[in-house]
């Protein structure tokens, strides 16, 4: 539907890190309304196009369901295995090691104002 939207070979690559249906189902509440796919395209919309949460378009999940899945899923740390299982796979398919070994640090500093300016 949108540009943004998951292909079907994305998700399949990302669709293990979610939840089977009926894991966050209440057991005496109202059922789950929207599948994760569309949430994730709803998410990736928002990170794309820089919109705000509440200008979603209407054929998304509505805006309030859609972040509190973005929500729950960085406080539960599902973005970062996503995160972490997907740079080892890609490091993996150009023949480097999963983990990397060297990080490099920037140790540049932006003066940001005017030191001792005036009256001090």
């Amino acid at each position: 539907m949108y540009p943004s939207d998951l292909t079907d070979d994305q998700w399949k690559v990302i669709q293990p890190f979610f939840p089977d249906p009926g894991y966050d189902q209440p057991k005496n509440g109202r059922p789950r309304e929207w599948a994760y796919r569309h949430i994730l395209d709803a998410i990736i919309y928002v990170d794309k196009t820089g919109c705000q949460w509440r200008q979603l378009p209407s054929d998304f999940p509505p805006w309030g369901t859609v972040y509190t899945y973005f929500r729950n899923w960085r406080l539960d740390g599902t973005w970062k295995k996503l995160h972490d299982a997907l740079r080892d796979k890609v490091r993996l398919s150009v023949v480097k090691l999963a983990q990397p070994t060297a990080a490099s640090i920037d140790s540049q500093s932006v003066k940001t104002s005017v030191k001792g300016g005036p009256g001090l």
